[in-house]
């Protein structure tokens, strides 16, 4: 019998002791998984007409919602490539692609994506295809004006809104490609738009939120906290706030990537084995799966996380919404502690699981897809294609086709160097050693 490759090891209450180490001992012998050193990234200066207003106590310190279920990450221990099961999808409906999608079929038929929106291509990823043995194919998102797939949903939500709600305005809270979707969806639609970014974003991705027209305000250090302040201004001045994926026209417009992949797989030889794709509030899983598992349930949905910001894999656990207790920041597109209501209602009934994979690996994948392509994605963007490589390793896939979503290539350039570093480490080229010395107090005679 094949030996435990899954543990939960427990639910971590608020301010428990619990450390990695105590959640290794349960795992069963095997390769030890690498910790990586933390890696802290500073806030960047800012000019003073970008200054943040003073926020109020309530606004400061957002009290997380009391019927959500407070774990770590560190609490879901797997191997790379396993499938973290959705029991939540056979409970509901007997079997996977079941009913949940159905309705939101007319609304991704019917988006107003392509105002804004290309159809990406679907590239076959030559090198990675023969040294896996399986085709794996690329759906290049990150050829999007905005360089990533999130200018879909925030222009089919503001599209339907109405003409006097647009006139007043809109404002949404994010800290990065979400903010520029919203920018370039405006510029469009010709309504004003304020973008509320935590005061760490870096310039870059403000400097581009700016230039496609919208205002910029850095309030808060976390991205709860700018969301507090976005959904307060928006009341005060009836703004209409565009949340970044829990909403069914957010959704509906992300899932015109599903629709778009069905259509092209007309070029491939033989049909898909499973798409991969990346997970943060689960709004491009939800969408995508509400599509395929309507028109084509046999495919595989797969949602791929980080060890470190696995908020949907523990959702499906415990068949509830989880809030996470602490998220890890280097895929920053992902770092969610929470996944939406809808999306998760969505994906519980409708995905087959999670991969969960470490940063090495997802550095590892960047560098996979500039050798392919010469482009370079982000963390969050490559987080999927590191998922199909370590699903394929883990369940030995021969001559399958994969889908891997390139969701986004907003790369902050001074972190090539930690993805250079740690590259060769993912790939299994290089290895970190760490050793712990205790620190013993000796009296001085």
């Amino acid at each position: 019998m094949e030996a435990l490759r899954f543990v939960l090891v427990k639910t971590i209450p608020h301010r428990s002791e619990f450390t990695p180490t105590t959640a290794k001992e349960t795992v069963r012998p095997g390769p030890p998984f690498l910790k990586n050193r933390r890696t802290k990234f500073y806030a960047m200066a800012v000019e003073n007409r970008l200054q943040a207003p003073t926020l109020s106590p309530e606004l400061a310190a957002p009290a997380q919602p009391e019927t959500l279920l407070r774990v770590s990450p560190g609490s879901l221990l797997c191997e790379p490539g396993f499938l973290v099961p959705n029991h939540g999808a056979v409970e509901s409906d007997g079997a996977l692609g079941g009913g949940g999608g159905i309705e939101y079929l007319t609304k991704i038929l019917t988006s107003s994506v392509y105002d804004v929106a290309v159809e990406s291509d679907l590239q076959l990823a030559t090198k990675l295809s023969q040294r896996l043995g399986n085709n794996v194919w690329l759906k290049r998102e990150d050829l999007q004006p905005v360089f990533s797939f999130k200018l879909r949903g925030a222009y089919n939500m503001m599209a339907k809104l109405p003409k006097d709600q647009r006139d007043r305005g809109v404002i949404c809270s994010s800290a990065g490609n979400h903010a520029q979707g919203v920018a370039l969806s405006a510029q469009k639609l010709d309504c004003d738009a304020v973008i509320v970014m935590p005061v760490t974003t870096p310039e870059i991705k403000w400097r581009s939120v700016e230039r496609l027209g919208a205002k910029v305000v850095l309030v808060g250090d976390s991205y709860d906290e700018a969301q507090s302040y976005a959904k307060s201004r928006a009341k005060e001045e009836g703004r209409a706030f565009i949340p970044p994926f829990d909403h069914p026209d957010v959704i509906s417009g992300q899932g015109t990537i599903g629709m778009e992949i069905v259509r092209q797989m007309q070029a491939m030889q033989g049909p898909i084995h499973a798409i991969f794709v990346p997970v943060g509030g689960g709004g491009l899983i939800a969408g995508i799966a509400a599509y395929l598992k309507t028109v084509s349930p046999e495919v595989k949905i797969i949602g791929v996380e980080p060890f470190d910001a696995n908020a949907m894999a523990l959702s499906l656990h415990h068949g509830r919404r989880v809030v996470l207790d602490q998220v890890g920041g280097f895929a920053d597109g992902v770092a969610v502690k929470v996944v939406g209501e809808e999306t998760f209602r969505l994906c519980r009934k409708l995905i087959d699981g999670v991969v969960l994979v470490s940063r090495d690996a997802i550095c590892a994948s960047i560098k996979d897809m500039f050798e392919e392509k010469r482009s370079i994605l982000e963390p969050a963007g490559a987080l999927a294609l590191a998922g199909a490589e370590a699903y394929c390793r883990y369940h030995r896939l021969e001559d399958k086709n994969v889908v891997a979503i390139a969701s986004g290539a907003n790369m902050n350039f001074d972190r090539l160097r930690l993805v250079t570093q740690l590259a060769n480490v993912g790939r299994q080229k290089e290895a970190v050693l760490a050793t712990f010395m205790p620190e013993e107090l000796q009296e001085i005679l």
